[in-house]
């Protein structure tokens, strides 16, 4: 097999392996095909008032400020007079989509679905305005539109705001809640002079929503403690006051009115919102008006937290809930059925109304989603053999009947209390059901995905053996008989599997992922004779050395699966790797580069001992503001890069001199990394002073970033030459997505992969290689001798996974790719203030990026220097040419498939049973993500290092 097709191959293999992650853990939990159910019973409300402060914490709104009052009179009245209140729990991820799709539709959306629309919908579903008779909307066009398309009818109304008023550089975000106060008061002003619309208002089952905007955006320009942020719950406090009093004008005070005030999501210290800590994901419910329990007091509690006392409400009865459960408590107070994909649980202790409406409410509930759970098992006992299927023991069918015949009995005989118990129960049991057939398949496809992907390390092993150990026999007669007979015996392998998930109406997903294996198992038995081989060649090879390596690999993979939990361990790998000079023996012969390496893994060692980039950004060092502290950062990392650029280009220099041209473009290099720091503290500047951002600045930021890509292939192809303009490019679009101290990550990775060149090029020199290149007379572009390539070493696997755990490094150096959920906005604010979720998504893995690009860019350079080139050479093998890049890389992936590995079986638990969605998943997708950008970037690095633009006369592309 051709290197290339089999780079391809790979790369294929585990886009299949990524893509299995959303088809195995987050698969839309949609069903369609239910009969809506609604209460029997007149409803308590006639229409129904829906706040949602977007980003609004509960301890912001509840707890008392620093004079002891509350931030929001009104509210706080509401709920010591006439409300119930409790905190709303939602789930990750916490943004406005998902948490406005569990307020509204009452069901938690995969996390998939997010990517794949913002403004609309990937799925169709129920929701609470599609329901409604008639539904009116203020407020963001990132969220109205999604609950607009899809409803049946055309009885969903939305108005909205042009989306450039949602600027975090706004000197006033509280003006977009502002508009939609105004919007609503000017709405029921109009209606009161046309008939049709006034008519149309005083039908039943309406509703409103009134969607504030105004405080997440504060609260990402300013924080959650700012006073923009603060003021603004006030400003939202008097706003809902101002419609409460006009709705009641509006209808004559007639008492049909039924408020609900809530959040979808919260907010962290540092402004950001997506993960699961407690301030984003504990919001405020308040509800008011008709059919709405009224204020209550109770002396106990049964919430172990301190939160009341912290909100100096402990005489005020808390109800909390989770935010799925919002959506029927609406449904309930103005008769509507319930959303049929719903999975919230009605709060009772809510509802002011009657044992027996409460009784209806519930059972209605209950059979809604035993209608979800039905649906679920049909389809599953569709699609898989009846030999196969396993029903949810729980709710067999007559089990079913037997629940809903027991509870509609309990409802007639007045027993209401029991029937609402009872009801509550097969509620618990259907949800348990839903999971159950949800994640059916998991198991399966897990195993697949594991056993396809064992195979597949396993074949890498047997390639590189063959190719790179002289295990390599030339075929014989028998070798082509088994290999046709292994041909035979996996045909009728993967016909048999193709047959089983045909019988079972299997989607064509599943094809994928149960014939891969298959696949790549057959590949790797052909390898049976490179295997033979490497068993009779072990009594040969040094075993004591091969068994410290393996134990020294071991514990380093080890390490890194620990890091995947507690950043701190890399400080301790970077530490244990300072001292590999000294262990070595390479101090005593190279002192000078030892040094500097150490010293430069030392300093590197404080990154991920610090807080993650974005986090607790209000500290102050000895008197020193966080604003200044950032200020010295952002010039500390300039000016280390500039000191790398010139004390490396010197002692290149002295070697290679510099011709003008490429002097010239190195110059005005070090002047952009110096416009950069400017221009990043000149926003920032701007945007504190509430003056928005400046157009220079907004160019000069993204001509940076589409000049990065193209300002290196005008360099030199020499090494340190065009490694520095590679740096330099990368490090001013670095400086730009900056906020903290991690301006200085790149600039202290960058001294680091400098050392490591040096340092692999002495240990080179101590091996007695006859092959060596001078550094600096190395050149990326240049064809490498056939004679000086060697075959692969011991050493080599101490090389890919020194690159291993620089990558890790540069993953979870300042963070890592599991935060752009909860990014800060700031990290963007010189190229955009606007909100845009995609362009500012991408500037952010960009960022995530460049510290990748420097890893992979430097383990080039070593390649070429340590005679392992990625040019195209003849090989004296029988296959042709031979990308030698591509071997190293396999030997990276190779790491990396033992990392995901040891991580992967690491976290299984419940006594073997598959792990659950949360932490293990997150790592998995952040390893198979990793993976996959090493194949992309790899292709990148070789454009970046090799590759060449000249402009003017043609001239030599080497200058010696």
């Amino acid at each position: 097999m051709k290197m290339m097709i089999f780079f391809i191959v790979g790369l294929i293999v585990h886009v299949v392996f990524f893509l299995s992650i959303f088809d195995i853990y987050f698969t839309s939990p949609l069903v369609h095909g239910m009969t809506p159910q609604r209460v029997p019973l007149a409803p308590p409300a006639k229409r129904l008032v829906l706040f949602v402060a977007d980003g609004l914490r509960a301890d912001s709104l509840f707890k008392p400020d620093d004079n002891g009052t509350g931030r929001a009179p009104y509210l706080r009245g509401v709920i010591a007079e006439r409300g119930t209140w409790g905190v709303s729990h939602t789930r990750v991820p916490t943004e406005s989509r998902p948490g406005h799709v569990a307020l509204i539709a009452g069901f938690y959306e995969d996390v998939s679905a997010v990517a794949k629309g913002w403004k609309e919908n990937p799925v169709e579903f129920d929701s609470v305005f599609n329901e409604s008779r008639h539904t009116w909307c203020w407020g963001s066009p990132d969220i109205l539109p999604m609950f607009a398309k899809g409803a049946t009818g055309d009885h969903v109304y939305t108005y909205t705001y042009p989306s450039e008023r949602e600027d975090f550089a706004s000197t006033d975000a509280s003006r977009l809640d502002t508009w939609v106060f105004d919007e609503v008061k000017d709405f029921l002003n109009v209606a009161k002079s046309n008939e049709t619309l006034l008519n149309m208002l005083h039908e039943e089952q309406n509703v409103f929503f009134l969607h504030l905007l105004g405080i997440d955006t504060n609260g990402h320009a300013h924080r959650p403690m700012s006073k923009e942020y603060l003021e603004n719950i006030g400003l939202v406090d008097s706003g809902v006051a101002e419609i409460v009093s006009v709705m009641d004008d509006f209808y004559g005070h007639d008492g049909k009115t039924a408020y609900i005030f809530t959040s979808d999501h919260g907010m962290t210290n540092w402004g950001s919102h997506g993960a699961g800590h407690p301030s984003e994901t504990l919001t405020p419910l308040i509800a008011w008006g008709a059919g709405v329990q009224t204020a209550q007091w109770e002396g106990s509690h049964k919430y172990d937290d301190n939160y009341l006392k912290e909100w100096g409400m402990e005489t005020s009865r808390r109800e909390d809930v989770s935010q799925a459960d919002i959506a029927p408590l609406m449904a309930s107070l103005i008769g509507i059925p319930f959303p049929v994909n719903s999975v919230g649980v009605l709060p009772l202790n809510y509802l002011n109304n009657s044992q027996h409406f409460k009784a209806e409410s519930i059972y209605a509930n209950a059979i809604q989603i035993l209608e979800q759970f039905r649906v679920k098992m049909e389809q599953k006992k569709e699609t898989t053999l009846s030999f196969l299927f396993t029903p949810y023991q729980p709710l067999t069918d007559s089990k079913q009947m037997d629940f809903v015949r027991n509870a509609r009995n309990l409802i007639q005989k007045g027993q209401f209390d029991e029937a609402i118990r009872y009801c509550k129960d097969l509620i618990d049991q259907a949800m348990e059901g839903l999971s159950y057939y949800h994640t059916y398949d998991r198991l399966f496809l897990g195993s697949s995905v594991v056993l396809g992907f064992i195979g597949w390390t396993s074949y890498v092993v047997l390639f590189i053996l063959k190719t790179h150990a002289s295990l390599r026999k030339p075929p014989t007669n028998m070798h082509m008989v088994t290999e046709r007979s292994l041909g035979q015996i996996f045909l009728c392998i993967g016909l048999l599997v193709a047959m089983f998930l045909m019988v079972q109406s299997s989607p064509w997903t599943y094809y994928i992922y149960c014939l891969l294996p298959v696949a790549v198992w057959f590949s790797v038995m052909r390898e049976f004779e490179t295997l033979a081989s490497l068993v009779r060649s072990v009594p040969s090879l040094p075993l004591s050395k091969c068994f410290g390596y393996f134990l020294l690999v071991t514990f380093g993979i080890e390490l890194l699966v620990v890091s995947f939990f507690y950043r701190a361990m890399l400080t301790l790998g970077l530490v244990v790797l300072g001292l590999w000079p000294v262990l070595s023996g390479l101090y005593i012969k190279a002192k000078f580069r030892s040094l500097s390496w150490m010293l430069s893994c030392l300093f590197l060692a404080v990154f991920p001992l610090l807080p993650v980039v974005g986090r607790e950004p209000d500290v102050n060092y000895e008197g020193l503001s966080f604003f200044n502290l950032m200020f010295y950062c952002r010039i500390c990392a300039g000016v280390l890069t500039l000191f790398n650029s010139s004390s490396y280009l010197w002692s290149s220099w002295r070697c290679s001199p510099l011709i003008r041209r490429d002097r010239q473009l190195f110059i005005c290099q070090m002047m952009q990394v110096v416009l950069c720091a400017y221009i990043l503290t000149s926003t920032h500047s701007s945007l504190q002073l509430k003056q928005g951002l400046p157009l220079f600045n907004q160019l000069v930021s993204w001509l940076t970033l589409v000049s990065s890509f193209l300002i290196p292939l005008l360099s030199s192809t020499r090494l340190f030459h065009r490694l520095l303009s590679i740096l330099m490019s990368l490090v001013c679009v670095y400086l730009l997505l900056s906020t903290g101290y991690e301006a200085l990550f790149p600039p202290v990775l960058s001294w680091l992969m400098f050392a490591w060149i040096n340092i692999e090029q002495e240990t080179m020199n101590t091996q007695g290689s006859s092959n060596r290149t001078e550094l600096s007379s190395t050149d990326f572009a240049e064809n490498i001798d056939i004679a000086k390539i060697r075959q692969l070493r011991l050493d080599d696997i101490r090389r890919s996974y020194f690159f291993v755990f620089f990558i890790i490094i540069a993953f979870f150096g300042c963070g890592n790719i599991a935060s752009i959920n909860s990014f800060d906005p700031a990290s963007v604010y010189c190229f955009l203030t606007v909100f845009n979720p995609f362009i500012m998504g991408g500037l952010l893995m960009w960022k995530v990026l460049i510290p990748f690009i420097i890893v992979m860019c430097t383990f080039e350079s070593i390649q070429v220097s340590t005679q392992l080139s990625s040019r195209s050479i003849e090989n004296m093998t029988n296959n042709g040419q031979i990308k030698m890049q591509e071997i190293c890389i396999i030997i990276n992936y190779l790491n990396l498939s033992l990392l995901f590995h040891q991580h992967f079986f690491f976290l299984v638990k419940d006594h073997g049973s598959w792990l659950d969605i949360g932490t293990s998943i997150s790592h998995y997708v952040i390893v198979m993500s990793m993976t996959i950008f090493l194949m992309l970037l790899s292709v990148m690095t070789h454009i970046l290092t090799s590759k060449r633009i000249l402009i003017g006369w043609k001239r030599k592309m080497h200058f010696r």
